[in-house]
C-alpha cells in the first residue's frame, strides 16, 4: 500500500490547518468542573424538606496533578461559565494535538517507504564511467 500524491496532499493541508488551529487556541485549563448541593442539617431549612436538592450549587474544580487529585473551589457566577469555556478549549487543544501527531507520523511513515522503494530514490545515469588508468608516475 503506498500513499498516492493526493493522499499526501491532503495530510499535508491538514496538518496546517491544524497547526493554525493550535496558533488560535484561548485560555485553557485541564480538570473538571462540579456542582454540588449541600445539606446544611437545620430541621426547619428548604433543604430539609425530602424534595429539595440542597443549598448550592457551589462549584469545585478538580485534575490530578502529579498522582493526586487538586480541588479549586470556583465562585458561581460568570468565573463558572469562563471555566467550562477553558475546560473545552483544553480538550479541544488536546484533540488537535492528537490530530496532529497522528498526521505527522502517517507523513513520516510515507516518507521511510518513498526511501525504502527503488523506484523513487533519484540515481544516476544508466551510463557507467570507464575505469581510469593510474595516473603516471614521475620519478
Amino acid at each position: 500500500m503506498t500513499d498516492t500524491p493526493p493522499r499526501l496532499a491532503e495530510l499535508e493541508k491538514r496538518r496546517r490547518e491544524v497547526r493554525e488551529l493550535l496558533g488560535n487556541i484561548g485560555e485553557m485549563r485541564p480538570g473538571s468542573l462540579v456542582g454540588r448541593y449541600r445539606k446544611c442539617g437545620k430541621p426547619g431549612c428548604h433543604c430539609a424538606r425530602p424534595s429539595e436538592p440542597g443549598h448550592g450549587p457551589s462549584w469545585s474544580l478538580t485534575r490530578r496533578v502529579e498522582g493526586k487529585t487538586v480541588t479549586k473551589v470556583i465562585p458561581p457566577g460568570p468565573g463558572v461559565e469562563r471555566t467550562r469555556a477553558q475546560i473545552d478549549e483544553c480538550r479541544r487543544f488536546r484533540r488537535l494535538a492528537r490530530e496532529l501527531i497522528e498526521i505527522s507520523e502517517q507523513l513520516c511513515d510515507a516518507a521511510l517507504r518513498r526511501a525504502e522503494d527503488p523506484e523513487e530514490q533519484k540515481g544516476g545515469s544508466r551510463r557507467f564511467s570507464r575505469p581510469r588508468s593510474r595516473p603516471k608516475s614521475r620519478r
